[in-house]
């Protein structure tokens, strides 16, 4: 469950800076050609929308350690995320943007990936609390991307005076020995349609899909 870092890191530290560096060298696996970044292991290619930035991954890294140390303090607990793989990530600013991220997995009984899915739900929603973050989650339900099916809840994060100030969308698969997970975070419609757009349209090769 380490990608949940990534998940609260943007929104705890909402400062991840842009950068015009060469896109491949923002990946830990993949790469990016033609403005489309292709992920080899998970079988997976996506569009990055033009006028959109690329996020600095030592700017992550970083702020990733800052994210740690807010859900270690809610698990009451240590984690290990040195396996975590931060894919493409793309940014209008600091309140628009489209992370994913990939993590060996390896099931030590059956339905063991789909229990903690739905387990680091509850622990993002805690982390908020805990950290004097208003928000609310949806249910999971499942929406499909390419014919996959994913898992899929959201949380809508408020203002000290109740003001919607954030929406965050998460999907999540299990894919070739895998965790994959995407997060969506927006503050307007046009910008989320953008982000949208391309995850929906984004490809998988099925023969790297396991079925959930």
């Amino acid at each position: 469950m380490k990608k949940i870092i990534i998940a609260v890191t943007f929104v705890i530290t909402t400062l991840i800076s842009c950068g015009k560096a060469d896109p491949n060298q923002q990946v830990d696996e993949g790469n990016v050609k033609n403005n489309i970044y292709t992920s080899e292991e998970i079988g997976w290619s996506i569009e990055i929308p033009e006028d959109w930035t690329v996020i600095d991954k030592e700017q992550t890294k970083a702020s990733n350690e800052r994210g740690l140390k807010a859900i270690e303090e809610t698990i009451d607990g240590k984690i290990d995320y040195s396996e975590l793989r931060n894919l493409i990530g793309f940014q209008k600013n600091q309140f628009n943007l489209f992370q994913s991220t990939s993590e060996p997995y390896v099931e030590e009984y059956d339905g063991e990936w789909e229990e903690n899915n739905e387990a680091l739900k509850q622990i993002i929603y805690m982390t908020y609390v805990n950290n004097g973050i208003k928000t609310d989650s949806s249910a999971t339900t499942i929406e499909k991307i390419n014919g996959l099916d994913f898992k899929k809840f959201s949380f809508t994060i408020y203002s000290p005076n109740d003001e919607v100030i954030l929406e965050q969308i998460m999907y999540s698969r299990f894919i070739e020995g895998y965790d994959f997970s995407v997060n969506i975070n927006y503050n307007n419609e046009e910008d989320k349609e953008v982000m949208m757009n391309v995850w929906k349209n984004s490809r998988f090769k099925k023969s790297k899909a396991k079925k959930i």
